[in-house]
């Protein structure tokens, strides 16, 4: 018997609902977006983070995680996925210990910017106020996000991958059920 556990109870509608939580959460940078349909995934792996790549992932995508053999197994089962040697190798790369650096990834190119990484980044909290000072594409003026648990250098690594642009890393930041994006047209600030 295999203790490989279950995916999305009902997967069509499950990865719908969790793909509109991406979208949403991708079109209105910072804010906190929950996913209600969430699947069994084994530890680390959080609810949202394993919502996310179910969604996302497939047999066109190659993944990275630090997550361990258990959530490979688990992701190569259901999200049909390649596994990558390195994050670098990677279109969703995820994170739930210690991140890779933003420029460890692949920012995609001046032709294809498109086929950038994805860093799905585990972190502890999310709330919508103090901390970082977002602003760009899909903030009307400011929006404001609090987290716990990203990499202490993460905003010098956000700011040296702006010049990039159209190229650099989009993060999706995953706390238990709920995730926050952040596209590579944010700028972030503290405060």
């Amino acid at each position: 018997m295999s203790d490989l556990l279950p995916g999305f109870a009902d997967p069509v509608l499950d990865a719908q609902s969790a793909f509109r939580a991406v979208l949403e959460a991708m079109s209105r940078p910072g804010r906190i977006v929950a996913i209600d349909r969430l699947p069994e995934a084994p530890v680390p792996l959080m609810p949202a983070a394993a919502a996310v790549l179910l969604t996302l992932a497939d047999a066109d995508t190659p993944v990275w995680s630090d997550a361990g053999d258990r959530v490979v197994a688990w992701l190569g089962f259901h999200a049909g996925c390649p596994i990558a040697s390195t994050p670098l190798a990677a279109r969703f790369v995820l994170a739930t210990g210690a991140a890779p650096a933003l420029d460890a990834l692949d920012p995609g190119s001046e032709e294809e910017p498109q086929l950038s990484a994805t860093l799905i980044l585990q972190v502890a909290t999310l709330e919508a106020s103090g901390g970082w000072r977002l602003s760009g594409p899909g903030i009307e003026h400011a929006h404001h996000l609090h987290v716990t648990g990203a990499p202490a250098d993460f905003l010098a690594q956000w700011r040296a991958q702006r010049p990039l642009f159209p190229c650099g890393v989009d993060v999706i930041l995953c706390a238990g059920r709920q995730l926050a994006a952040l596209p590579r047209t944010v700028q972030i600030e503290e405060g």
